[in-house]
């Protein structure tokens, strides 16, 4: 008599499985049972880094009741910030209580990047609210460049894009010149009359790090349109994070390749054009943009740890 079939061998991936990726902005969480994605819910930012610890506690909690906790095999988190392991435990302190009995692995979130763009070995660099690279070689090593946050870095991101908008405009003030078509939207996004007004908003508790980042699609608009400046910073930006990129590329001892992400790198052509140009002239070609969100990287590295134990 032919019985029930046997039942297959529990893989790396069995059970549930929840990936979160989580920004200045907002935290996305995808729970995947045996591998299968059955929910994908964003709640806002749980990044302590950018809002304060209750109100991390009260978006994970809000993301949570959304994609189930429950009997979870693993919990697997990328987040910004994350430079020691002090800040990946407060954080997984957070998850904990949501996920009785889970493991929760928390780690930088450049590292979902790479996993989602496929490699294993390679860097991987965020250009998004802030920006940051990540990188690791054949034997393990780990190289980080940039990610030091927007009061000392974030070169090439959406902040830094926001902020030399402002700074182009007040320049352009000081000169004596008239506005120009991106002092004009920048005036019009920001609801105030005169540039020198932009100096108030910009040190304002009203605005933050996102209301600025927020302002880069103007750059981006503008540039397209045809504004030179606009056109120059898109550039700089791309060879900014390119240089982040071959700091990385360095320290690891390897060429590539180098996978470039998050909200502007994925979406913004002239900085991903300009990028691609800088590394080539430093002779990095193996260059990609990703094609994912890097939430959906967390099922690689969860199949790598399982066959590195």
């Amino acid at each position: 008599m032919g019985g029930a079939a046997p039942a297959a061998a529990p893989g790396p991936l069995a059970g549930v499985i929840i990936g979160l990726d989580i920004g200045g902005t907002k935290t996305r969480g995808v729970r995947f049972e045996d591998g299968v994605v059955v929910a994908d819910e964003s709640a806002g930012s749980s990044n302590v880094q950018n809002v304060s610890r209750e109100q991390a506690a009260l978006n994970l909690a809000d993301l949570f009741s959304r994609i189930g906790g429950g009997q979870v095999a693993q919990v697997y988190a990328g987040a910004g910030g994350i430079d020691t392991d002090d800040d990946a435990a407060a954080l997984a302190a957070l998850i904990e209580p949501h996920v009785p009995g889970a493991k929760v692995t928390v780690v930088h979130d450049s590292r979902l990047l790479l996993a989602a763009g496929g490699a294993s070995t390679g860097v991987a660099v965020i250009a998004g609210t802030g920006s940051a690279a990540w990188g690791r070689n054949a034997a393990g090593d780990e190289a980080r460049a940039g990610g030091w946050g927007y009061l000392l870095g974030d070169e090439g991101s959406g902040y830094w894009l926001g902020r030399e908008a402002v700074r182009h405009s007040l320049r352009r003030m000081n000169q004596g010149l008239p506005e120009d078509q991106l002092t004009d939207a920048l005036l019009a996004a920001c609801g105030v009359d005169h540039p020198n007004r932009l100096i108030a908003l910009f040190h304002s508790p009203d605005t933050g790090r996102r209301f600025w980042a927020q302002q880069a699609r103007l750059v981006v608009d503008a540039a397209a349109a045809g504004h030179p400046v606009s056109q120059e910073l898109l550039d700089q930006a791309g060879k900014d994070l390119a240089g982040l990129a071959a700091q990385a590329l360095r320290k690891l001892g390897i060429g590539g390749p180098v996978i470039l992400g998050s909200g502007l790198g994925m979406n913004v052509v002239p900085l991903q054009v300009a990028f691609r140009s800088h590394l080539a002239a430093a002779g990095v070609t193996d260059v990609s943009v990703l094609d994912q969100d890097p939430v959906f990287g967390v099922l690689k590295l969860v199949s790598e740890e399982s066959g590195a134990h």
